[in-house]
């Protein structure tokens, strides 16, 4: 049996924020059938995955702008606007945190995201950042998830042995890609399951949620 872990590491969009590029461009794309085709065919996932890989905001909007030149407008909108991307608490989550840190247990948090994006969303929510003791972000180290160098370069950095940590996240290949380093691993699917998991892993943190 696994050591009982002492730390929990966590992914932040969807699993601690919501996120989807429909929540910024549904305020500027009226048609609904254009949204749809804008977000499928133009600012895709893989198109922004590059951000989370290192590139700046500059080099890619133009390239992709230089296809759809029609969109040209919109698209430059995607940096300086990615906050505006990013909704709200993921339900419960913001509370397991909260009650983790009041019980003494470290956090720390992988994230892909931007190395341009991620320091105005780390201002505008440092109440709950602030719990964390470090952030790994995949865009300042040019590393990625689930590329096990990220993971071990996080390690290292937090101080933990890998079977001292329980990471979550939405993504079963970032969760498989933890596992591979012998982290304990959960795949989010919702705070009260992720709140059951802990509880069976032996954190500190009550099996029901404060009514």
């Amino acid at each position: 049996m696994s050591p009982a872990p002492t730390a929990v590491v966590f992914d932040v969009g969807r699993v601690l924020y919501d996120w989807d590029p429909r929540i910024l461009y549904e305020r500027l794309i009226d048609d609904d059938r254009a949204l749809d085709a804008f977000l499928r065919d133009v600012v895709t996932t893989d198109w922004h995955f590059q951000h989370d890989a290192g590139r700046d905001f500059a080099d890619t909007s133009a390239e992709l702008a230089a296809l759809y030149p029609q969109h040209a407008d919109l698209i430059a909108l995607w940096g300086p606007r990615f906050v505006d991307s990013i909704g709200g608490a993921v339900p419960g989550m913001h509370e397991i945190v909260h009650e983790l840190d009041e019980a003494g247990v470290p956090l720390f948090a992988i994230t892909n995201f931007s190395h341009e994006f991620w320091p105005p969303f780390r201002a505008r929510e440092s109440a709950l950042f602030d719990r964390f003791r470090d952030v790994v972000v995949s865009g300042e180290e040019k590393l990625v998830k689930p590329d096990a160098a990220i993971y071990h370069l996080a390690l290292d950095r937090f101080g933990l042995r890998p079977e001292q940590a329980v990471f979550v996240d939405d993504n079963a290949a970032n969760v498989a890609g933890a596992e591979a380093v012998g982290m304990h691993a959960v795949l989010f699917t919702d705070a009260a399951a992720f709140r059951a998991r802990l509880v069976e892993l032996g954190l500190p943190i009550g099996a029901l949620a404060s009514a």
